[in-house]
């Protein structure tokens, strides 16, 4: 079956394991940033509350990699 759903290889899994960590990592750094910054605004960094939405957002990202990601199409070496 050609398409979206076509069967994920070996090697297309690595390459998508990594793909959505490394985009898991970035939004979990954005987070942390943006959520410092907004706290520091009010003159007090709640480190779990960075913690705790940083973890969310590397969560979330992680799963919305299930969707696709642009980097890795499946079927296609590298």
């Amino acid at each position: 079956m050609k398409g979206r759903f076509s069967i994920m290889t070996k090697k297309n899994f690595k390459q998508w394991t990594k793909a959505a960590g490394v985009r898991a990592i970035k939004t979990m750094a954005q987070t942390a940033v943006a959520t410092i910054g907004t706290s520091a605004v009010f003159a007090d960094v709640n480190w779990l509350v960075v913690g705790s939405a940083a973890l969310l957002a590397g969560v979330l990202s992680a799963l919305t990699s299930i969707a696709g990601i642009p980097e890795v199409k499946a079927g296609e070496a590298e």
